[in-house]
């Protein structure tokens, strides 16, 4: 690709979300080849699990997290069954084919595959090329807000992120652990970044790690607001003010696009290296020790 071609191309990918910022925004990282993408990817995922874990989105063994795989790309990685989030590394996560069978060679000695993860997130792989990465766990909001089996409303800045950008599937079928049942969300889910799972929880699907932590972890406060502020409305008798259509899709062009996610979702780790003195060396490949927090 020429730089005047790469220029135009990582301009369409931002899009209005660098409207936001004065200066030379980042892009994400590129890679020298595909054995180093996907050392930084199982990496990155490994932190998203931890992330989650220090945010309470764990619920027993309940929850994944899944990347598709840049080499083969018919297999996606995912935390082995019953390892807590945050515990997880790079080394323990497992690779399984859209056939859910587990890649024994390149997986971690933990080869336990949750049949619900596989279920959704295969479905959802199959269903959206370009999704690379999607999370679902059992976050409290996300939960009590799921038992009203509705979208969120246009309330404040930061759920227009989701504006015509999400759904929800009002079929709870019990755990999934059938097909049908993984293909019917895959469904719903459509072409969105989200769908919330009535008395389930909250599933995002985007095509970077850092956006389907940042959208996670944004659907669910924006579901922590929205029960806050009608149980503050129903004491004051008075209904929240949404914001307008024209005004939620202007947000939502900022803050609700791919690279707005990915760019919000970076500190997340960042933080975290900074906490826990680790990062990916580019060079090597390879986990780093950083000066801790």
């Amino acid at each position: 690709m020429s730089s005047g071609a790469a220029a135009t191309s990582d301009s369409a990918y931002m899009g209005k979300s660098s409207d936001v910022s004065i200066g030379t925004a980042p892009l994400p990282p590129k890679f020298t080849s595909k054995q180093q993408e996907r050392e930084f990817l199982k990496f990155r995922l490994a932190q998203a699990y931890r992330i989650f874990g220090k945010l309470g989105y764990d619920e027993g063994v309940a929850g994944h997290i899944t990347v598709r795989d840049v080499i083969r790309t018919d297999c996606f990685w995912v935390n082995p069954f019953g390892k807590h989030f945050s515990m997880m590394q790079p080394e323990d996560l497992i690779l399984v084919d859209h056939h859910g069978q587990v890649q024994v060679a390149e997986s971690g000695p933990n080869t336990l595959l949750n049949k619900a993860a596989f279920m959704i997130h295969s479905a959802i792989h199959a269903a959206r090329p370009d999704v690379h990465c999607a999370a679902h766990s059992h976050s409290v909001y996300g939960r009590a807000f799921s038992a009203f089996g509705k979208e969120l409303a246009m309330i404040t800045q930061d759920s227009c992120a989701f504006y015509r950008d999400h759904a929800v599937y009002d079929q709870y079928g019990g755990v999934v652990v059938g097909e049908e049942e993984g293909e019917h969300i895959a469904k719903k889910l459509g072409s969105k970044k989200a769908v919330i799972l009535q008395n389930h929880g909250l599933l995002v699907a985007t095509d970077s790690i850092e956006a389907t932590v940042h959208f996670f972890i944004t659907m669910e406060k924006c579901c922590q607001v929205e029960l806050a502020t009608h149980a503050a409305a129903a004491g004051m008798g008075r209904k929240p003010i949404e914001i307008p259509p024209k005004e939620a899709e202007m947000v939502y062009k900022i803050t609700g696009t791919m690279y707005g996610g990915w760019f919000s979702g970076r500190p997340h780790f960042e933080l975290l290296e900074a906490q826990e003195g680790v990062s990916f060396d580019f060079t090597s490949g390879t986990q780093t020790r950083l000066p801790r927090l």
